[in-house]
């Protein structure tokens, strides 16, 4: 039996959707929340990249497309969202790459390098799942396999306060969010192996929660603490 396509090529943004997306994703945000942001000048002006960041709600996704200047771009999601009112609709028009949620899925990954190799910059939430705690969990290989791959940097992010915003909704409270941007990080060129790419990993994730408060730092507060 032949499996369901479930991305369609291409699968990045255009300037057009992605500017009245964002225009859209501002006005929300600024509805809802103050923001707090440091670092957007970090992002590179042109040249593919892997941005990682961490994932607390779904309101991650809304604060970053608001946030990030319009270019060609996309990220992963769950192919459950794709089904999501609107929200689903969208991020399919912005070029999201789905997957399978528990699955290899190397379609999904090639899709991701052939994206890079052509200049789309990709978003990963490098632990691979919402934290439900809200402190960071252990980071995942992919983002860093998909950079070594393509020699591409990685671009480092961060946002808390987005876990709050629909408790704070239903108190008729606006949120305070919080985005940090870090600077970029070249890893060695070449094919790395399973150790490199979980060593590539854990720095990425240290120089990630550097960036968070410690409530927030999760796994990796301890380490902190040690190298400190």
């Amino acid at each position: 039996m032949t499996e369901k396509i479930i991305n369609h090529l291409p699968r990045h943004s255009t300037p057009k959707f992605h500017r009245i997306l964002k225009t859209i994703a501002l006005l929300i945000v600024k509805i809802v929340a103050r923001v707090d942001v440091q670092g957007l000048e970090n992002i590179p002006a042109s040249g593919p990249f892997v941005g990682v960041t961490n994932h607390l709600s779904s309101f991650d996704t809304l604060t970053l497309i608001a946030l990030a200047p319009v270019m060609r771009g996309t990220a992963f999601g769950a192919v459950e969202h794709r089904s999501d009112f609107i929200a689903g609709w969208a991020l399919d028009r912005l070029g999201l790459i789905w997957v399978r949620r528990g699955e290899a899925d190397r379609d999904a990954i090639k899709i991701a390098l052939d994206e890079l190799k052509s200049g789309t910059s990709v978003g990963v939430a490098i632990e691979g799942t919402r934290s439900r705690t809200g402190g960071l969990l252990p980071g995942k290989t992919g983002a860093v396999y998909l950079a070594t791959r393509a020699n591409v940097p990685v671009l480092p992010m961060v946002v808390w306060g987005t876990e709050q915003v629909i408790t704070n909704l239903k108190r008729l409270k606006r949120s305070v969010i919080h985005v940090r941007v870090g600077p970029v990080i070249h890893l060695p060129e070449g094919r790395a192996g399973t150790a490199q790419l979980e060593q590539y990993t854990d720095e990425i994730m240290l120089k990630m929660a550097q960036m968070l408060p410690p409530q927030y730092r999760g796994v990796y507060r301890e380490r902190m603490k040690d190298e400190g």
